[in-house]
């Protein structure tokens, strides 16, 4: 792999593929020495970009990451990512989107991943009880003190990348230069919107489930059985094949699955190209669990969809078209909460 993108308008080169480590740690690969074996694997193949958050189970995966670039000696060729938000205690202020917490999570991630510097920090879901001022602000501060490079969000709706780009511009602060939306063939809303808006203000998109939590990875096809998953067990929603949205998309894989064949590729280098092919995309994160699924999604990167290929695909999926909204990782609070849609 010797293609890299500029991430936004920031100069750094970045890789297609970015290794996501959800997937090792509890979640996933158990084993230390396995995921530092498949990181090296990455590294070896090209790719300078890694990408983990704080929540993945519970700050393993950050430790599992920071043993293996400290195994390879790599850690100075390797862009870093890493995210907070999400609960990581019992206590009220254990997450969020707070100075206070954001403060007392980097210097846990920097200490769990092994290193003096986090060359992306993102926000990994917006906060309704956060101003967008105070988290800026308490980055800016992280970024002039040395210990982030970058800054970036995660499942941002459009008008909040609109509004965290207005508010850095206006009070001076340092701005985010990327976000990470989840996109797949399965999961197009972000063309609508999101994509255009990250264009309009130089962003880099980095795209999370590019294989549509393993949907598009060949597991769940009809009159198959389905396999077992722990994701399935955390979200139901999106799993549950008694939901009319979910038979839909196991209609919508197998004509996938077919045009794939056709085009003389596997159904998993059709997802992940196809995400790589608009031209708003920097980077799609693959979250391999083992070295065989890692091995399976490196080709992906060399494939050139025609546009015939993508004119079919625009017909089994329409553009923009998210086939069951639980796949886009965020709802607004309005929508789930009756109280903030009706008059008391």
């Amino acid at each position: 792999m010797t293609e890299y993108r500029v991430l936004g308008h920031t100069g750094l080169k970045v890789s297609p593929l970015c290794l996501g480590a959800m997937m090792f740690g509890g979640f996933g690969e158990e084993s230390a020495e396995k995921s530092a074996d498949i990181i090296d694997r990455a590294l070896d193949s090209g790719i300078n970009f890694i990408d983990t958050a704080d929540v993945y189970s519970r700050g393993q995966s950050e430790e599992f990451v920071g043993q293996a670039l400290a195994r390879s000696g790599k850690r100075d060729d390797v862009v870093l990512a890493t995210k907070c938000h999400g609960a990581m205690g019992e206590g009220p202020n254990e997450g969020g989107n707070s100075r206070r917490w954001i403060f007392q999570a980097v210097e846990n991630s920097l200490r769990r991943l092994g290193t003096d510097w986090i060359d992306l920090y993102q926000i990994h879901r917006p906060d309704a009880a956060t101003d967008i001022d105070e988290t800026l602000g308490a980055l800016t501060d992280l970024v002039r003190q040395g210990k982030v490079r970058y800054i970036g969000s995660s499942t941002f709706p459009a008008h909040q990348v609109v509004e965290a780009q207005w508010a850095a511009e206006r009070r001076g602060l340092e701005r985010f230069v990327c976000e990470q939306p989840p996109y797949s063939l399965l999961a197009r809303g972000i063309e609508a919107d999101v994509l255009p808006t990250v264009q309009k203000y130089g962003m880099g998109a980095i795209v999370w489930s590019p294989l549509a939590g393993g949907w598009l990875s060949g597991r769940y096809r009809k009159n198959q059985e389905l396999p077992e998953s722990r994701r399935a067990s955390r979200l139901p929603h999106r799993y549950d094949m008694k939901l009319e949205v979910n038979q839909r998309k196991l209609d919508a894989v197998e004509q996938l699955a077919v045009l794939a064949e056709e085009a003389g590729h596997t159904l998993i280098e059709l997802s992940l190209a196809f995400t790589l092919r608009h031209p708003a995309v920097t980077s799609a994160i693959i979250g391999p669990r083992t070295m065989e699924h890692l091995e399976g999604q490196l080709s992906a990167p060399e494939v050139r969809l025609s546009d015939d290929v993508l004119d079919r695909i625009d017909a089994i999926v329409s553009p923009g078209v998210t086939i069951n909204p639980g796949d886009e990782g965020w709802q607004p609070p309005q929508l789930s909460d009756a109280k903030l849609r009706r008059r008391p």
